[in-house]
């Protein structure tokens, strides 16, 4: 089953992310961010705001 990035749909073969994705947990669920978003967004997740306000 391929993992996908929450926030564009970008998807990769496998179990696991790769490891330059992120991840993180908004309103109790576990999301994960490939690697374009992660620095297309990075001060957004610093500063723990839910993907919704990206």
């Amino acid at each position: 089953m391929p993992v996908t990035c929450d926030f564009c749909g970008t998807t990769r073969d496998g179990d696991e992310p790769p490891i330059t994705w992120t991840s993180a947990v908004e309103r109790g669920r576990q999301r994960l961010f490939c690697d374009r978003c992660s620095r297309e967004h990075l001060r957004s997740m610093e500063a723990k705001l839910d993907s919704e306000w990206w």
